[in-house]
């Protein structure tokens, strides 16, 4: 992605704040293994056990952190995390990372099919380009009644 880089330090400070506040924090991690049928969409990425699946150090998980592999873009899918949040009484989401009009956009429209709230922080979210970033959030905004906003916008209400 020609922008994530950018992206890590905005990660961080919402990480730093998830942390600090006792929020939940929540990483999906895109894993493929040989014969994975996405590859026939996509170009090989995110293969188990590469330089492309890690996580970068600067936001790794952090002891307490939930981290769920998942196999295709949407992190509800295949994966347990709508329990997780039913049981911690979870009713918003903010959604950041790579990419905005891919795995952040499906994730996003399957949490506001379950009833969540979502909220994509724009500077902590990156696209292949960006016609892609604007029509992904723009559709989030209106079809899910998300909250487009930037990192340093997301508060934590008491």
């Amino acid at each position: 992605m020609p922008d994530a880089e950018a992206t890590i330090p905005r990660i961080r400070t919402l990480l730093d704040l998830a942390h600090n506040t006792g929020m939940e924090v929540v990483y999906s991690q895109d894993t493929h293994n040989d014969g994975d049928p996405e590859w026939e969409i996509w170009p090989e990425h995110t293969r188990e056990n590469t330089w492309g699946w890690q996580i970068v150090d600067e936001i790794a998980p952090q002891e307490g952190d939930t981290l769920l592999r998942k196999v295709r873009y949407d992190a509800f899918y295949g994966t347990h995390l709508d329990h997780f949040l039913r049981l911690w009484g979870t009713e918003t989401l903010i959604l950041c990372g790579t990419v905005a009009n891919i795995c952040v956009h499906y994730t996003a429209a399957s949490a506001a099919l379950r009833w969540y709230d979502i909220v994509i922080p724009r500077d902590a979210t990156s696209a292949l380009d960006p016609f892609d970033m604007e029509s992904s959030l723009r559709q989030a905004a209106f079809l899910f009644s998300g909250r487009i906003t930037e990192s340093a916008g997301i508060r934590v209400q008491p």
